[in-house]
């Protein structure tokens, strides 16, 4: 894990913040959908031929246009939002009256849209039971923040040991560095001369990292290093003392991960005590995008 690129991949905002969903009176649903009818007691603020629109609904949608447009603040015209939400349902009865409600794509999606609502509730639902304490979270901060050294290089990569010797070589007879690595790095990284930033010794694979950390500022290596990407030849550009982000500025990305973790924990519990029967693959679109360049990995070794 590397603390800064964390990010949060569950979307729960997402899956309710891109519904405009109006609750259904029970006189409207099918005995399927009747026996979930909603037991809302909130005022009733307007009703569209017999239809009750209320107060719950309003605060609803208001929620919903804050999730979209985070610039708006709720309840800034609720007069207008009662009329769009009175033009939904308007649109709504006209599209029963035009048996749309009964065609088998827009069941699907209704039918999506309650899965990921009620998907979405129920990992927050997780989320709440089990809080993410600051101890644990400053557990995981002084385990992965940078500490130590951090340092500067440049690589050339290729695949053979005798080709790192060739280019060792080189450099004893006084070639460049950068040009070398811009004629020979198999890497993404050779277009700019073999240049990786500054690293620390975590974000490296092990072989790597022991033979930068072994080295001077300004030396190179006189024996190729062999990682699973290949073999390198490793120049040391220069070191510097770790300064990592304080603690509380890195409390919401390192809070995100803990929580990805417990949603992945969750899932695999359901998994684990449900019968799972995959009768057929899903069919594969033909613009299907090709598979990420495993070699892309190169950059960090």
């Amino acid at each position: 894990m590397k603390l800064a690129s964390l990010t949060l991949a569950l979307g729960l905002g997402g899956l309710l913040a891109g519904c405009d969903q109006i609750p259904l009176n029970a006189a409207d649903q099918s005995p399927a959908t009747a026996a979930t009818a909603v037991n809302d007691t909130s005022p009733v603020l307007a009703t569209v031929n017999g239809s009750p629109i209320t107060e719950s609904v309003v605060e609803l949608y208001e929620q919903q246009l804050s999730a979209r447009r985070p610039g708006n603040p709720a309840g800034q015209d609720r007069k207008a939002i009662l009329e769009e939400i009175i033009n939904l349902e308007l649109a709504r009865q006209g599209g029963e009256t035009q048996g749309l409600d009964k065609d088998t794509k827009i069941q699907l999606q209704i039918d999506q849209q309650r899965r990921a609502v009620i998907a979405t509730a129920a990992i927050q639902h997780e989320l709440n039971a089990n809080p993410v304490s600051d101890d644990e979270l400053k557990k995981i901060y002084q385990e992965q923040a940078p500490s130590g050294d951090e340092y500067k290089a440049r690589h050339i990569l290729v695949k053979e040991e005798d080709e790192a010797k060739t280019l060792i070589v080189e450099l004893d007879k006084g070639a460049d560095f950068s040009e070398l690595a811009k004629q020979h790095s198999t890497g993404p990284s050779g277009k700019s001369g073999g240049e990786l930033g500054w690293f620390s010794p975590k974000q490296m694979v092990a072989p790597f990292s022991e033979a930068v950390s072994g080295m001077e500022k300004g030396t190179y290596t006189k024996e190729p290093v062999k990682t699973q990407f290949g073999w390198h030849v490793i120049i040391l550009d220069d070191t510097r003392e770790a300064s990592p982000p304080p603690f509380e500025q890195l409390k919401p990305q390192l809070q995100a991960f803990v929580q990805k973790q417990r949603v992945q924990e969750y899932i695999t519990r359901l998994r684990q005590s449900a019968t799972i029967e995959i009768k057929e693959q899903p069919a594969e679109t033909a613009d299907k995008a090709e598979p990420a360049d495993a070699a892309s990995g190169e950059e960090k070794p």
